[in-house]
């Protein structure tokens, strides 16, 4: 019988991803800040901020993967996000508030990279990574069920008290500090070593060689760079979605418990086609995945915009979200040297973060001159012109496997 060295790695990564996703302050922090007296459009600015922090922050820290390890950014990440709910907590300025969204950003950076290259190099390094898709599938299954049972609890808590959400968000995030220790980290052979970045200087040329070289990989392959801003532009339209239907539903006057619920049946629906993400790929292919997803994405756009049918289309638009995470993974893995994995993953978190940047002013400043009516319509719009141009180019540069 094979001996995996890195088999325990696998159910810790689980556990890790289940406490790290019990965040039950995700659904209400905008409700919270609000009601401690930051307006709206302080509240824009400092998501805005999280997103600017994160776009800068996000290729140093997955060369802090690469350089000094996985494990490492993992678990300093669950730290600076526990101090970011701190500091979100208890801050009475603005100033602070900012410093808090920092953190936040920057736990969500040091993950981003890390977890993905993480989970595929102890597959990789056991001879397993033909697997990976499976694994990831389950993954981010786990993801959804937090997401529901925070959805859910997360208002429960919060009507009896802000402080307990919090505090529990707290605790789940240290646990999964805790869990992050007990990683074995996969020793690449082509992995740096602590003691070439000793100094800051040769951290820093460190940091610039690792870029340099992920550049390189971008260059020689291509596929590479089109599937992250495939990927990363599809979850910028749903986030912006998740963002602006809470207002939208406020608006037409439902409760946040009702919005809840609408949530938590997107995300299960999400956690089905998360499970079978390697079966459906299985039976539709890369092809069908790839001209599929954004497809049902323009469905849902168009159908979030039609009155009294918001609701249903974003419980239908889990199944893209469910879906995508797994199998672009997947194939982004395949393509990507293990040396530079983390790297790598890390443009794809900064290229969500650009989207983010330009999409969510833009859509809230029509949403606030016009209606959020017309801004989904935009939205929809928008979408459909970007899918086209990702079929023409997928239909020159398809290859039925990564």
């Amino acid at each position: 019988m094979t001996a995996y060295r890195y088999a325990k790695n696998i159910p810790l990564h689980y556990g890790f991803t289940v406490l790290m996703n019990l965040s039950f302050t995700h659904g209400l922090w905008m409700i919270y800040l609000a009601h401690r007296g930051f307006s709206l459009m302080q509240l824009g600015l400092l998501e805005a901020f999280f997103h600017v922090t994160s776009f800068l922050m996000e290729v140093p820290t997955g060369t802090v993967a690469d350089i000094w390890g996985r494990k490492a950014s993992r678990i300093a990440g669950r730290f600076a996000y526990a101090a970011s709910l701190v500091c979100m907590f208890y801050a009475q300025s603005f100033v602070l508030q900012l410093v808090a969204f920092a953190l936040s950003a920057l736990g969500y950076n040091l993950e981003s990279g890390a977890g993905d290259a993480f989970l595929y190099d102890s597959l990789l390094l056991d001879a397993r990574e033909s697997s990976y898709m499976k694994k990831k599938g389950m993954d981010e299954l786990f993801y959804q069920i937090c997401a529901i049972a925070s959805f859910i609890l997360g208002g429960v808590f919060a009507s009896i008290d802000y402080a307990l959400a919090f505090a529990l968000t707290i605790a789940s995030s240290l646990l999964a500090f805790g869990v992050g220790w007990f990683f074995k980290e996969p020793q690449l052979s082509k992995q740096k070593k602590n003691s070439d970045t000793r100094y800051a200087l040769q951290i820093l040329v460190s940091i610039k060689n690792q870029i340099q070289d992920s550049v390189r990989v971008f260059r020689t392959t291509k596929k590479i760079a089109f599937l992250i801003l495939f990927c990363e532009t599809l979850f910028a339209f749903m986030v912006c979605l998740f963002f602006y239907l809470q207002n939208f539903w406020t608006q037409k006057g439902y409760g946040v418990d009702y919005i809840g619920y609408v949530f938590a049946l997107h995300a299960s629906v999400a956690a089905l086609f998360s499970f079978k993400a390697s079966a459906i790929e299985a039976k539709i292919g890369q092809k069908g995945v790839l001209f599929g997803c954004p497809l049902l994405l323009l469905i849902c756009l168009w159908g979030v915009s039609i009155p009294g049918y918001s609701m249903v289309f974003y419980i239908l638009l889990g199944a893209v979200e469910g879906l995508l995470a797994p199998t672009i993974s997947s194939y982004l893995n395949v393509l990507i040297p293990s040396e530079f994995r983390a790297t790598i993953l890390s443009f794809q978190s900064m290229a969500y973060s650009l989207f983010m940047i330009v999409m969510f002013p833009v859509i809230g400043w029509i949403a606030a001159s016009f209606s959020l009516e017309t801004a989904f319509f935009v939205m929809a719009a928008v979408a459909t012109l970007l899918a086209l141009l990702f079929v023409l180019i997928l239909r020159r540069t398809f290859v039925t496997r990564c």
